[in-house]
């Protein structure tokens, strides 16, 4: 699943981890996980997290030992959010460059 659309303006590394957080929406990631679907180096991860906190489109929770990160409930899409799936046409939309 993908970021809403609005949210996808931002530089490539931003999108990634935001996508990244959006498919691990309910239990959030922890930064070496994130790394890791985002497949960036961990000092583009640091800044794209850092701006991604000041404008407030993640959440940082520490659960015990670790901390976990998940996107804020309005960079979900609708679809996510109510357990329904991207259509068909709605993927090949985002990914056909019109």
């Amino acid at each position: 699943m993908k970021a809403r659309p609005e949210f996808r303006d931002r530089p490539a590394v931003e999108v990634a981890v935001l996508d990244a957080l959006v498919d691990r929406n309910e239990d959030g990631m922890t930064v070496f996980e994130l790394r890791s679907h985002a497949e960036v180096s961990i000092h583009d991860l640091e800044d794209a997290l850092e701006s991604l906190k000041a404008d407030g489109l993640i959440e940082v929770e520490e659960s015990g030992s670790k901390t976990v990160i998940k996107a804020d409930q309005r960079v979900v899409p609708e679809t996510t959010l109510e357990g329904d799936d991207h259509s068909f046409l709605e993927e090949l939309r985002e990914r056909l460059p019109f």
